[in-house]
């Protein structure tokens, strides 16, 4: 029977009745759905409607039990905040090359604002590199780095072979190539006669952790003999013999090298949870202390800025690229069959590509009295650190 406001059906069997209300199996007891007629044109079957309204009520109990789930409670926040802070003082090493090269700049533009940073601080701000490696390692890796001999022997010879070569080939060209004064020649292959500078450790450190004792060792081997390889070298290239100090460089070695060092492998085996809360701010001090670096081209900005500066420069940059890729095939050659051949191709480098090139530069003002000889010591101090950094980027990210 018709009702008199609306056409209601009910399915079953696909024939069609006309009661007053419509009830459900998939529904309580209790309840009834009032259908109109005109909303059946498209169906033929009871089973879809009854699954249609019970798709709808669990979809609608669905939506709010996921609402539910994933709400993110307070402490969960607080704890991804702190999570983010760490993450970006542990990441503060990939503006390294940036802040290098800003201090170039800033050497060049103001040079009043890096000439108090004198030679007597360098040795603490080594000596704090040297401190943060220590942290982030045990005495057991450093004996592990004592069982590669053949690797320590090969970082040896880049450094007091393979970059003299390189020197003496640069000084001769400066002088005979571009026809400039020979005290610049002779400073390019002071730079070359000088040991391992203990900013090569720092890159390892960045690019290849594991490897970073055996550049330590590797480092601390040639700055301790260069007491008389450096003198030996400079007579044989440059044709004067340089009175190095000895018990000078020893206590160099003892304040850079040793002492923060040990300092810093002491206090990670006996206060291991200070060192865990000191490593995130270590990158960020290190970012710090690396800005000196343009100290030395403050200082020496008139001759930097002469004429042939810029010639200079370019030769600088020459000379460290072949160091860099000549320590890299040299190696790659040596330990191709080696697990880690990639990462000891980086080390040796870094240990080929990068010396103290802040030695040369006190040799140069101490025993040769052209100030031209002090010139490219002092261009190589920021080469030497650009190029150093922008390829532990590049090799960082490659890894990654």
């Amino acid at each position: 029977m018709q009702h008199p406001r609306f056409n209601h059906v009910f399915l079953q069997n696909n024939s069609f009745h006309i009661p007053k209300r419509v009830q459900f199996s998939v529904l309580p007891q209790s309840s009834y759905i009032p259908v109109p007629l005109s909303s059946f044109s498209q169906f033929r079957g009871s089973k879809f409607l009854e699954c249609k309204c019970a798709s709808e009520k669990v979809s609608e109990s669905f939506e709010r039990d996921r609402g539910q789930e994933f709400e993110p409670e307070p402490n969960q926040i607080v704890k991804q905040k702190k999570a983010s802070i760490v993450d970006i003082l542990k990441q503060s090493n990939s503006i390294l090359p940036h802040v290098v090269l800003a201090s170039t700049i800033m050497a060049l533009v103001y040079p009043p604002s890096f000439t108090w940073f004198t030679s007597r601080y360098y040795a603490p701000a080594l000596g704090f590199l040297m401190f943060a490696v220590g942290v982030n390692s045990s005495e057991k890796d450093f004996i592990e780095a004592f069982k590669r001999p053949d690797a320590i022997f090969t970082g040896y010879v880049g450094q007091f072979v393979v970059k003299p070569l390189l020197g003496y080939i640069f000084g001769i060209i400066v002088v005979t190539v571009f026809g400039l004064p020979t005290p610049l020649g002779a400073g390019i292959m002071l730079v070359s006669c000088v040991s391992g500078a203990q900013l090569s450790n720092y890159a390892t450190f960045f690019t290849d952790p594991p490897l970073a004792p055996l550049s330590i060792v590797m480092t601390s081997l040639s700055t301790a003999t260069a007491v008389f390889v450096t003198p030996m070298l400079s007579l044989l290239l440059i044709g004067k013999r340089l009175p190095v100090d000895v018990v000078g460089m020893v206590s160099s070695i003892l304040q850079i090298v040793i002492a923060p060092i040990t300092a810093g492998l002491l206090l990670n085996r006996l206060f291991p949870r200070l060192c865990e809360a000191m490593r995130p701010f270590l990158p960020p001090l290190f970012v710090l202390d690396t800005t000196c670096v343009g100290a030395p081209l403050a200082i020496n900005i008139i001759s930097v800025l002469s004429p042939f500066g810029l010639t200079v420069s370019l030769l600088i940059v020459a000379f460290h690229l072949s160091a860099f890729i000549a320590g890299y095939f040299l190696s790659g050659s040596l330990f191709h069959k080696a697990p880690n051949v990639k990462a000891l191709q980086r080390t040796l480098s870094f240990e080929t590509g990068m010396q103290s090139s802040l030695l040369a530069l006190a040799l140069a003002n101490r025993f040769f009295q052209d100030p031209l000889v002090s010139v490219p010591p002092a261009i190589s101090t920021v080469i030497m650190s650009l190029m150093g950094f922008a390829l532990v980027m590049i090799w960082a990210k490659k890894k990654e």
